[in-house]
């Protein structure tokens, strides 16, 4: 079985969950013998492609005179949107950007002079003109390869997915890692909304990574419930590597934020239960790594409770780094105000962790040994970072059975599942 898969980014080129979800997910369905092709806007070179085959869209030689531009080009109506609702910028990406961009603009017609566009591939201000781009390059990719069913991350590539869709006539799967409603609340952009709308109702089959999402799916979107399926994600196990310094240069216990710091992460529920567990404990420090839009505003609440010698920012952290994080903390807190699923607890217990997650995040369908408290409980949520800090009976128990219970969610879990839907679909 072929399937073509559009992402919008890939390891080590990440930004947020999305590439990691991507990678776990494409290396499990390798090796439930699937074939992959897997596009991406734009190829770095150091990949690890790990046996599918990477297709750079940067690549793909396109002219403004072919079949496939003529009839994609002026069929897909597209918006320029506020920096502030880019799914994954990071800090700085925000601060730029957020000085450029004031109104919505709507893309009237592209120009595209070269055989071939250059992709970012990145979410700066044109990220919409790239999203459409990138379905005219689907376009072409379907055209010359063969598969037998497309799958279509995210609203970012759903456009193209539909494009392909519209060139083989092959089967069309979307996956719903984190709708509009995650990202923005109920102050949806309706550019995105639209997108996304129109991607779920243009495929055969959608994928939400819980029932939460699935939920939201059916009563926000309107889209038909019998063909929309929950998969849950998984979690890699750990790789054979060399260990990491974890040695803390302090005596205090250390309690980690990991995440973007946006208002779908509830960075904010954070800060107010750490202000109440350092009333009760000081020997503690918390530490927010991570980037985003909140993050100054972070900084500064932090500064007027006068946290700063027991708070601190680290910034966007990668590969060993996070695998350092997670050496050094003694609890993991997820207070997301609507998280889709939620991978990073699974990491934390992977590395002896004790978790604490909202109720509100998909994650929570799956864990049993897990601490769980509603987002906006900042008492409850303190309450459990100060009881697992202080009873070692406590700390021990979901410490072990934490462990033991990640072991069994896997990304093979998922892949297995989905190749049951693929092979459903084509038989149908």
């Amino acid at each position: 079985m072929q399937v073509l898969m559009f992402g919008w980014e890939f390891p080590p080129h990440i930004s947020g969950g999305l590439g990691t979800a991507c990678y776990g997910l494409t290396k499990a369905m390798l090796r439930a013998e699937m074939d992959l092709l897997f596009v991406v806007p734009k190829l770095h070179g150091d990949e690890p492609g790990e046996g599918m085959e990477l297709i750079n869209a940067s690549g793909v030689e396109m002219h403004p005179d072919d079949e496939v531009f003529q009839s994609a080009d002026g069929k897909i109506s597209l918006f320029e949107i506020d920096s502030t609702l880019l799914p994954y910028a990071t800090e700085e990406e925000y601060l730029k950007l957020a000085n450029e961009l004031a109104k919505v603009q709507q893309v009237k017609k592209l120009q595209w002079d070269a055989k071939t566009y250059s992709f970012s591939g990145g979410y700066g201000k044109s990220l919409m003109e790239e999203v459409k781009r990138y379905a005219i390059v689907a376009s072409k990719i379907a055209k010359t390869h063969d598969f037998d069913i497309i799958h279509a991350h995210d609203w970012l590539t759903y456009l193209a997915g539909i494009e392909a869709r519209k060139i083989s006539g092959k089967p069309l799967v979307v996956h719903m890692h984190a709708t509009e409603f995650d990202r923005s609340g109920q102050h949806v952009n309706p550019a995105v909304f639209e997108i996304e709308q129109t991607g779920m109702q243009a495929a055969d089959k959608v994928v939400a990574v819980s029932h939460l999402t699935r939920d939201t799916v059916i009563k926000k979107y309107g889209i038909d419930p019998d063909k929309v399926i929950t998969v849950h994600n998984g979690v890699d196990p750990p790789a054979e590597k060399s260990p990491v310094d974890t040695t803390k240069h302090f005596p205090e216990r250390i309690v980690t934020f990991l995440g973007r710091v946006t208002y779908q992460k509830g960075p904010e529920y954070f800060i107010e239960a750490a202000h109440k567990v350092l009333q009760r404990d000081d020997n503690v420090r918390f530490v927010m790594a991570g980037s985003g839009d909140m993050l100054p505003r972070m900084i500064r609440r932090v500064a007027e409770l006068g946290m700063g010698t027991r708070f601190h920012f680290t910034g966007f952290l990668r590969g060993a780094d996070v695998d350092r994080m997670y050496g050094m903390s003694d609890a993991y807190v997820m207070p997301s105000v609507s998280e889709p699923f939620g991978i990073s607890p699974l990491e934390a217990m992977r590395s002896n962790v004790p978790v604490i997650i909202s109720k509100q995040s998909g994650v929570a369908e799956v864990l049993k040994h897990a601490l769980k408290v509603d987002y906006w409980d900042v008492d409850g949520m303190a309450d459990a970072i100060y009881g697992t800090l202080n009873y070692p009976g406590l700390r021990s128990m979901f410490k072990k059975h934490g462990k033991n219970e990640v072991e069994g969610i896997k990304w093979d879990q998922a892949a297995h599942k989905l190749k049951k839907i693929y092979h459903h679909m084509l038989h149908e």
